[in-house]
């Protein structure tokens, strides 16, 4: 099968508070892609960073690049949306042949850039970045991580474990990811639902090279839960589940207590016996109420069809460079 031409190549990285390592980031991006583009494996490249609404110095380190290299590019958003709103953001502006969107950190390994984009010359529409070690992850960390993965998979989504946000999309998969116009986005269980032909590159995910993370273990979760919600129902058949599971317990706790009382003529009284059923059976309606009430928060959301992201300033419209 013959190669794809060299293609036009965006990369895409979402920015929050990242001023201490933009720099080096930039720096790493212009020496990969100047050897990609020597070598011939792309035509031209532009870069995007996206301000999430930053409160340092990252908007002014974007437009001091911009500046002295036309290649550099950048979106400053009217005020933080979060990850996902960030990384859309920027994917709806680029307008190369491939992109490939990525972290600001440079956790992202960037020398595996080349791989992907010798897989969608080899034909295919997405290429997924898969991590093949996760040593440099906590234990606490690398075990809950899998068993997300493998609850989501139960539940029925479709996400590939060990991957993240490393992607590179064709611009006829970003045109049909632009049809996805919901606001509650989890892009690595939306981007497998294009169908798209897929390839994957192994890589290592590597130390922040400076900064503090910007996912603390609360975002983490809120990040995790918006997953499982998305892409899911099961949990709400999960509710019918309980309910009669409960039912059945209480229905046959109150015929053992009927055979008790007539033909043992005892019963056996106590405090417990009284209040920890009733305690249960609340504690698992509270449960149930509060999936319910997650999933008509998103349909509230959904509703209103409010923008995912405001472009407060944009330094290029998106032509290749």
């Amino acid at each position: 099968m013959s190669l794809r031409p060299p293609p036009s190549l965006g990369l895409v990285l979402p920015c929050y508070n990242e001023a201490e390592v933009l720099p080096e980031t930039a720096r790493q991006l212009m020496v990969l892609l100047d050897a990609l583009q020597a070598e011939g494996r792309i035509a031209s490249a532009r870069v995007y960073f996206v301000d999430d609404g930053s409160r340092d110095a990252t908007w002014s380190l974007i437009e001091e690049l911009a500046r002295a290299d036309p290649r550099f590019s950048g979106l400053k958003l009217s005020r933080n949306r979060g990850h996902q709103n960030a990384l859309m953001a920027g994917l709806a502006t680029a307008r190369q042949d491939a992109v490939i969107s990525l972290d600001a950190d440079l956790q992202d390994d960037p020398n595996v850039i080349g791989a992907m984009v010798d897989a969608y010359r080899g034909g295919a529409e997405i290429v997924l970045g898969v991590r093949d070690d996760r040593t440099s992850d906590s234990v606490f960390k690398r075990s809950t991580a899998r068993g997300y993965y493998r609850f989501l998979h139960g539940l029925g989504v479709d996400i590939v474990a060990d991957h993240a946000d490393y992607r590179l999309m064709s611009a006829r998969a970003l045109k049909a990811l632009a049809g996805y116009t919901e606001v509650n986005l989890f892009l690595r269980a939306l981007v497998p639902q294009l169908g798209f032909s897929v390839a994957t590159v192994p890589y290592r995910r590597a130390e922040r090279f400076a900064g503090e993370s910007k996912y603390p273990l609360g975002k983490m979760l809120g990040f995790a839960f918006e997953g499982v919600t998305s892409f899911s129902t099961r949990p709400l058949r999960l509710i019918t589940i309980i309910g009669i599971a409960v039912s059945s317990v209480s229905f046959f706790l109150a015929l053992w207590a009927l055979v008790t009382a007539v033909f043992m003529r005892s019963t056996v009284p106590g405090w417990a016996s009284t209040v920890v059923p009733i305690y249960f059976i609340c504690g698992v309606q509270l449960l149930c109420v509060g999936i319910i009430g997650e999933y008509v928060g998103k349909i509230y959301l959904e509703t209103k069809r409010r923008p995912r992201f405001i472009v407060d300033r944009n330094l290029d419209d998106g032509a290749d460079a």
